[in-house]
């Protein structure tokens, strides 16, 4: 039964400095199932250039090269990854047993290319071993074992998927002569099972063995001589495998035992790796930890169930533009609104019916308080035994001053104030519930009048800046008394769920209003904190350009390194997609346990610093999160992958003739 047949077959190579050279000129024979072929040449005759193009390692040939019927020339690119797996299996001079895979790996490396079941190849793969006398060795290494038992290994992977034809490129080069009579025995029964085994040998004692014999010189066919007639036991049994593309798990599941092999090298690049991931990671924490400090802060004196609502933001920004690009009465004019905005007294500053009315309607708000709040210029005081003191801000009581803001005392009543701890230290240590003057102008007028001292109060730690609050009742009737009327140019809203007040500040800002001088603060040093987080986050980012270069030059010297070990894959039936499959899970896993090292260094680290932080200010300055964590990961592996994409596409392109030959 022919399995094989070559019809005019020629090879040129185009040489470097130009020119041709032809290596086969016209090959022309047929072979049968059961045949052990010699083709016997000298170094340089084409032999083992016939042999590559059997092999569909090159397919870049003249004339035909027919199976199955088909001209191996006109195979697309899977028909001879199939033609690979499953009708050809390779037996090399050096073995080409891959180093950090036992033998029983390297037995099934065929079948485990094919995305057969792990059990069934495991199955198959110890008994070729066993078949071959490895039975006792099958989870050693290559460098544990003899040459010859490395070739015994090399033969059963070639029969690992059963296929029709065997390849031997001088597969008895490197043994000794007991061993190659062994070794001869095996071939010859390979070929007694029904195969054809092409041999190339340039050892007269190597052909005598072999059916047929086949001489080549200079790329043409001498001579063609039966030695005896071909008697065969049985017949392929090859369609028993469903020969299959590699799985992504099987790609992984090499790229792992691939780390394996080089831990140490792959372990002190995750570490050099990680290092860029943890700076990463933990200056995000560390900004998140003093951004929610500094927002806990400001916010832990107010009322979370309130909003407070302002125009003079917007007025001052205007103004100041007025200011900036008008004439000198125009100016002079924008100088005066500025001044009525800071003090609370201009127009623009304060809210109308209509405009109060509108925030009480909005969704969530459960009640509405007018306020009142103004900027003194040297005018306001508060006077008792003759000290005196000066006031910055005036305002009036509202929901958002809350009982953690009250150091001492009660909230004011009638005729009742509320001052600052500051204010009340300097006139007297025991000010709480003594009558004082306090002084303000109203409608340009300078006024005095008698309020209690119902308490303190204290927005910080620290104390705050000379503050007093009153009723808003109390200014209303004291404005009307002295012919003004008070215009509030402060709203409260306040709702029954401090999670729905979240809601109300964004309605409020979408209306173009803006929030309390405190909450502005907050936003303006979050801001500030948030600049200064990417900066340095940007900087860190900067030794993950060096991981990425650190792991190219990685996988470009793994490329290297195990060039042949690609040719193998290849010509056991590795498509370039797995190829690159391989590589690019090798930088995931670099990735993987760079990120996750980068992830548990930048934990322990929080830990160490909240630490300190804790003992010193009562406060955690690293702010770790489940999602920081996972962007350190995530960030790691794409870089990785990245990173992989060249060493991966490179290893794919390699040609398995010159991989194979790669020293």
């Amino acid at each position: 039964m022919t399995v094989l047949e070559l019809r005019n077959v020629t090879k040129t190579y185009k040489m470097a400095g130009g020119g041709t050279f032809q290596a086969l000129r016209g090959i022309s024979a047929s072979f049968n199932a059961g045949e052990l072929v010699a083709i016997v040449g000298e170094s340089g005759s084409g032999k083992s250039t016939l042999m590559n193009t059997i092999g569909g390692l090159d397919s870049d040939f003249g004339g035909e090269i027919i199976y199955e019927g088909k001209n191996l020339a006109k195979y697309s690119t899977q028909e001879l990854v199939d033609y690979h797996k499953k009708s050809i299996g390779f037996i090399f001079q050096n073995f080409n047993l891959i180093p950090h895979l036992n033998l029983l790996d390297n037995v099934a490396l065929a079948m485990t290319l094919s995305n057969i079941d792990q059990k069934e190849r495991e199955k198959r793969a110890k008994q070729l071993l066993e078949q071959v006398g490895l039975g006792e060795h099958i989870y050693k290494t290559p460098d544990e074992i003899s040459g010859g038992q490395k070739q015994r290994v090399a033969i059963a992977r070639a029969l690992i998927n059963d296929p029709d034809m065997i390849i031997a490129d001088e597969p008895t080069g490197a043994l000794d002569a007991e061993t190659t009579t062994i070794v001869l025995d095996m071939i010859k029964d390979i070929a007694k099972s029904g195969k054809l085994v092409l041999m190339v040998t340039h050892s007269e004692r190597v052909a005598s063995h072999c059916s047929r014999v086949i001489r080549i010189d200079n790329g043409k066919l001498l001579d063609d001589v039966e030695q005896e007639q071909v008697q065969f036991l049985s017949k392929k049994t090859n369609d028993n495998f469903q020969i299959k593309n590699m799985s992504v798990l099987n790609a992984f599941r090499l790229a792992v035992l691939n780390m394996k092999a080089k831990f140490g090298r792959n372990a002190l690049v995750a570490l050099g790796s990680s290092i860029g991931i943890m700076s990463v990671v933990l200056m995000l924490s560390l900004g998140k930890g003093v951004t929610s400090y500094v927002k806990n802060t400001m916010n832990s004196y107010t009322n979370p169930k309130v909003t407070e609502v302002h125009k003079s933001s917007t007025t001052k920004n205007s103004n100041m533009s007025a200011k900036a690009t008008g004439d000198s009465s125009t100016q002079a004019q924008a100088n005066q609104n500025v001044l009525s905005s800071l003090t609370g007294t201009g127009s623009d500053s304060t809210f109308t019916k209509k405009e109060i009315s509108k925030l009480a309607k909005l969704k969530y708000v459960d009640k509405v308080q007018k306020g009142f709040s103004t900027i003194s210029l040297g005018t306001t005081s508060v006077t008792y035994n003759k000290k005196s003191a000066s006031i910055i801000q005036l305002q009036t009581m509202s929901s958002s001053v809350t009982k953690s803001n009250i150091t001492r005392g009660h909230r004011p009543g009638k005729n009742e104030i509320l001052l600052d701890t500051g204010t009340a230290d300097t006139l007297g240590k025991n000010i709480v519930g003594k009558t004082v003057t306090l002084t303000m102008t109203v409608n340009s007028k300078q006024i005095s009048k008698s309020f209690k001292v119902a308490g303190t109060y204290s927005q910080s730690s620290n104390s705050s800046s000379a503050t007093v609050f009153a009723r808003y009742t109390d200014l209303q009737k004291l404005y009307k008394e002295n012919g003004a009327t008070l215009k509030a140019n402060v709203i409260y809203l306040t709702t029954k769920d401090k999670e729905q007040t979240a809601k109300v500040k964004t309605k409020v800002k979408k209306m173009g209003y803006t929030g309390s001088i405190q909450e502005t603060m907050t936003d303006m040093f979050s801001d500030m904190l948030s600049i200064i987080t990417d900066v340095l986050t940007a900087i860190a980012a900067v030794s993950l350009v060096v991981s990425a270069i650190m792991i190219l030059v990685v996988l470009n010297i793994s490329v290297v390194e195990r060039t042949k070990e690609i040719g193998v894959l290849k010509a056991l039936g590795a498509r370039r997609k797995d190829i690159r499959r391989i590589f690019v899970s090798e930088a995931f896993l670099i990735g993987f346990s760079a990120g996750a090292l980068g992830d548990a260094v930048t934990y322990i680290l929080s830990l160490i610093a909240n630490h300190f932080s804790q003992s010193l200010f009562s406060i955690n300055v690293v702010a770790l999160t489940p999602k920081y964590a996972i962007i350190g990961m995530l960030l790691s592996i794409i870089i990785s992958m990245l990173a992989g994409l060249m060493p991966a596409n490179s290893a794919s392109k390699l040609d398995p003739v010159d991989s194979l030959r790669k020293e």
